[in-house]
């Protein structure tokens, strides 16, 4: 009998599932998926930082879910299927949230439940967990809920420091003794438009410094 050789766990390619979604291939700068939540969530960075880690574990376990069952599900029902996984997952993450950081769960309100419907993740189970198997997929899980979340806290942080004065909550403005010159925050930051601005400019940027990004789009 031959012997097949088992691909490592880190492998080059697997590693690769879970750093492209971090640069040349993010859901949101470079797929524009997911802007929304990045509208919403994003004038603080805690409800950010929170909002990227439910966004990892529900699309990462559903992920490896699908991947487990996808030669069990006719696929007739594939999106039925995929979005009880998803809404599962979700409403786990949501009372999870609503037990131990109620605070934060308010914050972010409604936009928790709407995970259902972000497009990053039915993408992800229909382009790559019903085609790979369990630990591919968890990384591919991983790199694009990553990706994701790395926009939101970037985008948070600059809300949250020219709008608010803050980083995380920690009076930064005031520590520098900026206002004792004249400086005032922000308003105009903690406004919905300024967040599409400013992931405008986080897409200008990334694509000015990589041109295949425009070549191939």
């Amino acid at each position: 009998m031959e012997n097949v050789e088992k691909e490592p766990l880190l492998s080059a390619k697997n590693i690769k599932l879970m750093t492209n979604p971090l640069g040349q291939e993010n859901p949101i700068t470079v797929q524009v998926l997911g802007i929304c939540s990045a509208l919403a969530v994003t004038v603080k960075m805690k409800p950010a930082i929170v909002m990227a880690v439910s966004v990892m574990v529900v699309l990462a376990v559903s992920n490896v879910v699908i991947s487990a069952m996808r030669k069990s599900v006719p696929g007739r029902i594939r999106i039925i299927v995929q979005l009880v996984v998803i809404a599962t997952m979700v409403i786990i993450v949501d009372q999870f949230l609503k037990a131990f950081a109620f605070d934060v769960s308010k914050q972010l309100s409604v936009f928790v439940g709407l995970i259902i419907t972000n497009c990053i993740i039915m993408g992800r189970l229909e382009a790559f967990a019903l085609a790979n198997k369990p630990w591919p997929a968890f990384l591919d899980g991983m790199g694009n809920a990553g990706g994701y979340g790395l926009i939101l806290i970037i985008v948070s942080f600059f809300r949250e420091l020219f709008g608010s004065g803050t980083v995380l909550g920690f009076p930064v403005m005031e520590k520098l003794g900026l206002y004792k010159t004249g400086y005032e925050d922000n308003g105009m930051m903690i406004l919905p438009p300024m967040a599409l601005i400013v992931v405008g400019l986080i897409i200008w940027f990334q694509r000015s410094r990589n041109k295949s990004l425009i070549e191939t789009r």
